[in-house]
C-alpha cells in the first residue's frame, strides 16, 4: 500500500512531502491523513538538522480537497470532547511544521480549498500553478461550517480582519492571479516542473522563514479589534451579519467571533478558541442538514442519479427559443454561455432583437469589469441569431418553447417549430403549471416532447425542473438532462402533474403568507418572520414579483381543465384576498405600480399603507412561531404529497429542487430534511396542532403518518 505522505528527500537536502491518499481521487484530512502527517513530522523533527526545508506538494490533479465530510457529517454532541481534541491535534501538527525552523513551501499544483487552503497557510511560502482549474479559498461557510484547521487564526494574521472576513465569512474563492494580487501567495508558476524548481531556489535562498506572525514585534495588518478603525467596523458588523442570516444560519456568526477573539490573544489560544466554536458548529444540526444536501445530495443528482441509465450521453449542439421574452432570452443567454448556437424567435424582429440585447447587457457589465475581452463578447453574441421565421430552426436538435402560460398560443409554436427542426430534435416547454402529457398532444411526436422548467432570471437561478410526459421516453429523458448539465444548472426529474413540483409548493408558500393576511394578521409580521425563517423573501412580496394576475389566471385556466375533467378545484382562503387586491384595490403587482407593496420612483419598495386599515384585526394576531411555521410546514406537507404522488422520485430532488427552485430555508437542508431534523413524529404532532388552528390543509398525508409510525425518515 502507497504511504498517504510520501517522504523524499533529494540531494540538495530538500524534502518532498508528497500527499496522495490511497483509494481516493482527492487528498481529504481523514484518520489516514492525520496518521500519516504525524508520522512526516516526527521524521522532520528528528532529521531537522540534516535537511535544508520542506516542499508540501500533492500526487492529484487537485491540490487538497479539505475536511473529510463523510466523517464531519457523523459527529455527534456525544463525540464533542475526542473530536475537538482530535482537531487540535490536527492543527499542532501544522503548527510543528510552520515552526520547525526550516522553510516551508507550498508548491499547489491544482484547488486547494477548505483544509487544502489551510495547509497552504501552514507554510511559509506559496506558489501556485497559474491555471483557471487552480482555485483557492476556504468555502466551509456554505456546508455549515468554519474553517478549524487554523484557517480562521492565519488568515485574519495575515490580512487583517476587514480584508479576512470575506474570505471566511461568505466562502470567497479565487484564481491564482487574484491571490497574488490579494497576497494569498506569493508567486505562480506555468509548469509544475517550473513551481517545483523555484520553491527549491526559494528554500535554498530562505534559510531561515519564518511565518510574519512568529517575527517579533508583528502586527495584525489594519489593527486589532481594540484599535479604533477596526472598532468602528465591528460596531456595526454584527447587526449587517445578522440581517443577512437572519440568525438562521450560525457558522458566519461563529466565524465572525472566532475571527474577533483571536485576534485579541496569542496565537495558541486563537487556535483553541476556533477548534471550540468549529466543534459546537461540526456537532450541530444545521451543519448536519448542509452538508447532506449541499454535498452529498448535489453530487448525486450531478452524478446522473436520476438520468436513465444505459443511454449514451448527448451534446446539444442548436438550440431553438420560442418567445424572446425574459425566460425566452435568459435560456438563449445561458445556451450560448455554454457554447451551443441558439435561434431565438418572437412575432417581431424587434421583440426578437430585445431578448438578444439581454444578453449584450450582462456582458457588457462583464467587459466594463474586466471579466470578458471584447473579442469573447462578440463571439458568444454571434452565437445568438434573433428571427421571426420558423426556417432558421433548420438544423436544431432542441426546442425550448417559452410563451405566455396559454395552451393554445403554445400549441401552435410548437407544432411550426418541430416541423422545421431535425427529425430528432427534442422538443421542450418551458411551462411552470400545465401538464405536459396536454402540451404534447400539439407536436407529431408526443415521445420526444418534454418540460424543461426554468426560473427567473434564468442567467441566476441554478434549477431546471424537468418534466417526464406520459409518452417521453427514457431517450429524451437523457438528452434533456444532459443539455442541464451542459449548461451548468441543476437538474430534477419530477414526473407530469399539474403544477409539477416546485410550482405546487411555491404555491403553498405564497397562498399560506395572502391567507394569513386575510384573517387579520399584520403583513409586516407575515413578511419578517418569512425571513426568519430562513426564506429569502416574504410570500407577499414574491406574490407582487410574479403578480397576482399572473397566479389569478393560472387558476382560471386550472378552474377550466379540471371542469373538463369533472373535477373542482379545491378552496383556498388566499383567494379571496387575490380577488380583492385585483377587482377592488386594482393593485395586481409590482409591474403594475403596486401590489402588496408601493414601489416609489428611485426609493425603497414598503408596504402598502392601506393593508393595515383594510386587513388588518386587533384579535388576528397569532404567535411568531405559528407564523413561521405555517410557512415552512405548509411547503414541507405539500413536498410530502408530491412523493406520495409519484411526482417526486428521490429525496435528493425533492431537498435541492425545494432550495434551489423555491428559495426553501437553506438551513433546513431542503423540505423533506426539514421533517427529519425536526423529527418525524414531533412533525406529524405540530402539524395536526396547526390544522386544528389553521385548516385542514396541514394534515399530515398517509405516507408521513406511516413514516412515523415506523419511525423512518426521509
Amino acid at each position: 500500500m502507497t504511504d498517504a505522505i510520501r517522504y523524499e528527500k533529494g540531494q540538495d537536502n530538500i524534502v518532498v512531502l508528497t500527499m496522495d491518499m490511497p483509494g481516493q481521487s482527492a487528498n481529504t484530512m481523514n484518520g489516514v491523513y492525520r496518521e500519516a502527517m504525524e508520522k512526516a513530522i516526527v521524521r522532520l523533527e528528528a532529521e531537522k538538522d540534516s535537511i535544508a526545508g520542506v516542499i508540501v506538494a500533492s500526487a492529484k490533479k487537485t491540490f487538497f480537497a479539505g475536511g473529510d465530510l463523510n466523517e464531519l457529517i457523523k459527529v455527534t454532541k456525544a463525540d464533542a470532547k475526542p473530536f475537538y481534541e482530535g482537531i487540535l491535534e490536527l492543527k499542532g501538527q501544522l503548527r510543528r511544521l510552520e515552526t520547525l525552523g526550516k522553510p516551508v513551501v507550498a508548491a499547489i499544483n491544482g484547488a486547494a480549498l477548505g483544509g487544502g487552503w489551510e495547509i497552504c497557510l501552514a507554510c511559509h511560502h506559496r506558489i501556485a500553478l497559474d491555471n483557471p482549474s487552480v482555485q483557492l479559498g476556504l468555502p466551509e461557510v456554505t456546508l455549515g461550517l468554519l474553517p478549524g484547521g487554523g484557517g480562521v487564526v492565519r488568515m485574519v494574521r495575515l490580512l487583517g480582519l476587514e480584508k479576512a472576513l470575506p474570505y471566511l465569512a461568505e466562502g470567497k474563492k479565487v484564481r491564482p492571479d487574484a491571490a497574488l494580487k490579494a497576497g494569498l501567495i506569493h508567486d505562480t508558476a506555468s509548469t509544475v516542473e517550473e513551481m517545483l524548481s523555484k520553491a527549491r531556489t526559494w528554500v535554498l535562498a530562505n534559510p531561515a522563514a519564518k511565518q510574519p506572525w512568529d517575527v517579533q514585534g508583528y502586527k495584525i495588518p489594519g489593527g486589532t479589534p481594540s484599535s479604533p478603525n477596526v472598532a468602528q467596523m465591528l460596531a456595526i458588523a454584527p447587526s449587517v451579519l445578522r440581517d443577512k442570516t437572519k440568525g438562521c444560519f450560525p457558522a458566519p456568526e461563529k466565524i465572525m467571533c472566532a475571527a474577533v477573539e483571536g485576534a485579541q490573544v496569542d496565537f495558541d489560544t486563537a487556535q483553541i478558541i476556533e477548534a471550540r466554536y468549529f466543534t459546537e458548529l461540526t456537532t450541530g444540526q444545521v451543519a448536519k442538514n448542509m452538508i447532506g444536501t449541499f454535498w452529498f445530495q448535489l453530487n448525486e443528482i450531478n452524478a446522473g442519479s436520476s438520468r436513465p441509465q444505459g443511454i449514451a450521453s448527448y451534446v446539444t449542439k442548436k438550440v431553438g427559443v420560442l418567445g424572446a421574452g425574459m425566460m425566452g432570452a435568459g435560456i438563449a443567454y445561458v445556451s450560448a454561455a455554454a457554447g451551443i448556437d441558439v435561434v431565438l424567435k418572437d412575432v417581431s424582429i424587434e421583440a426578437a432583437e430585445k431578448g438578444k440585447d439581454y444578453s449584450a447587457k450582462i456582458l457588457d457589465k462583464k467587459v466594463s469589469k474586466g471579466q470578458m475581452t471584447v473579442e469573447k463578447r462578440d463571439a458568444f453574441l454571434a452565437r445568438i441569431k434573433p428571427t421571426v421565421s420558423d426556417a432558421d430552426f433548420d438544423g436544431c436538435d432542441l426546442i425550448i418553447e417559452a410563451v405566455f402560460e396559454d395552451r393554445g398560443l403554445k400549441a401552435k409554436v410548437t407544432a411550426a417549430a418541430e416541423s422545421a427542426a431535425l427529425p430528432d430534435a427534442v422538443i421542450a416547454s418551458n411551462t411552470s403549471t400545465l401538464p405536459i402529457t396536454g402540451l404534447a398532444t400539439a407536436v407529431q411526436k408526443q415521445d420526444k416532447f418534454i418540460g424543461l422548467h426554468f426560473f427567473s432570471p434564468v442567467d441566476k437561478m441554478p434549477l431546471v425542473e424537468i418534466i417526464r410526459g406520459a409518452k417521453t421516453s427514457d431517450e429524451t429523458l437523457a438528452r434533456g438532462f444532459d443539455y442541464v448539465l451542459q449548461i451548468k444548472k441543476t437538474p430534477i426529474v419530477v414526473e407530469d402533474s399539474r403544477g409539477f413540483f416546485t410550482s405546487r409548493v411555491f404555491g403553498t408558500f405564497t397562498n399560506e403568507g395572502i391567507a394569513m393576511l386575510g384573517e387579520g394578521v399584520s403583513a409586516a409580521m407575515i413578511e419578517n418572520e418569512a425571513r426568519k425563517a430562513g426564506m429569502p423573501v416574504g410570500p407577499l412580496a414574491i406574490s407582487d414579483e410574479v403578480s397576482m394576475s399572473l397566479m389569478e389566471h393560472i387558476r382560471q385556466q386550472t378552474i377550466a381543465d379540471l371542469a373538463a375533467e369533472g373535477k373542482q378545484i379545491p378552496q383556498h382562503p388566499a383567494f379571496n384576498v387575490i380577488e380583492l387586491m385585483l377587482k377592488e384595490y386594482k393593485r395586481p403587482g409590482k409591474a403594475a405600480g403596486g401590489g402588496f407593496y408601493d414601489y416609489p420612483a428611485g426609493g425603497k419598495k414598503h408596504l402598502w399603507a392601506e393593508l393595515k386599515a383594510r386587513f388588518e384585526k386587533a384579535d388576528g394576531q397569532i404567535p411568531q412561531v405559528d407564523v413561521r411555521d405555517r410557512i415552512l410546514f405548509i411547503q414541507a406537507i405539500e413536498t410530502v404529497r408530491c412523493v406520495e404522488e409519484g411526482v417526486l422520485k428521490s429525496v435528493a430532488d425533492a431537498n435541492i429542487g425545494s432550495i434551489f427552485g423555491i428559495g426553501f430555508a437553506a438551513w433546513t437542508g431542503g423540505a423533506l430534511q426539514f421533517i427529519n431534523q425536526y423529527g418525524v413524529q414531533d412533525f406529524v404532532a405540530r402539524a395536526q396542532y396547526l390544522a386544528e388552528q389553521y385548516g385542514e390543509r396541514f394534515l399530515p398525508p398517509a405516507l408521513l403518518l406511516e413514516k412515523a409510525a415506523k419511525g423512518e425518515r426521509f
